[in-house]
């Protein structure tokens, strides 16, 4: 089986070169909303995802400024990054009351259950779509009506953009690194040459014991000093 792969690049209102934002701009991208017969207690906030600790976040900045190549210029702002709870939650928290958590159009016949969810340990989530047995053997046809009764139910959809015209793989050694940023966490290894990140092999060897370059003459010179003694 052979395949073939287009990349688009997906808008992008905002690019920061100063890192992290001001505190009060994630309460624009980022929403909180927490649902249950009391107010959240610090207690419930420990179980949730969303813990910032503002020392973890300059360790972070720190790093990638250090080691990724498409972090070299980045700005980190200590004046935001005081901005951050030391451990906390770094938006506005929405309560709404609610009796139970379940909703009547989405439970089983055959569920019984008062409430779902748990009252120790780390509070999981619940990802709805469809499962792989639901529409592997669907046609395309099958699949659209599947999707316009899901709308006309007054189901939800995420849509998500994209650039006019796709990315070229040629002569862009940053494109994979990109887009797979969890197996390139350094910014480096993708497919085509940087003229900025290349080593002459002639002058620069790898240590394997220490994984350090070093200088092959001083190595030679080393080796001579070592023959001189010996005779």
């Amino acid at each position: 089986m052979r395949a073939n792969a287009v990349a688009f690049a997906s808008p992008m209102i905002k690019v920061y070169d100063i890192l992290p934002p001001p505190i009060d701009e994630l309460d624009e991208v980022l929403a909180f909303i927490y649902t249950g017969p009391n107010n959240p207690t610090p207690d419930d906030f420990e179980r949730t995802p969303l813990l910032v600790r503002r020392n973890k976040i300059a360790i972070a900045l720190n790093w990638l400024k250090l080691n990724h190549a498409d972090y070299i210029d980045l700005e980190i702002s200590e004046r935001n990054l005081q901005q951050y709870p030391e451990h906390g939650i770094p938006v506005v928290v929405d309560y709404r009351r609610t009796e139970t958590n379940r909703e009547p159009e989405s439970t089983a016949v055959h569920d019984m259950e008062e409430e779902e969810g748990t009252e120790a340990g780390k509070c999981s989530f619940t990802v709805h779509g469809i499962t792989r047995a639901e529409y592997i053997d669907k046609t395309a046809k099958q699949l659209k009506a599947i999707a316009l009764k899901h709308l006309n139910s007054g189901g939800k959809v995420l849509a998500i953009g994209q650039s006019k015209d796709p990315i070229t793989i040629y002569d862009n050694p940053q494109l994979y690194p990109m887009m797979l940023p969890w197996l390139f966490p350094y910014g480096l290894g993708g497919g085509g040459k940087s003229n900025d990140m290349e080593i002459d092999s002639d002058e620069l060897n790898i240590d394997s014991d220490n994984d350090m370059l070093v200088d092959t003459e001083e190595d030679s010179a080393n080796d001579s000093q070592d023959e001189i003694q010996d005779d």
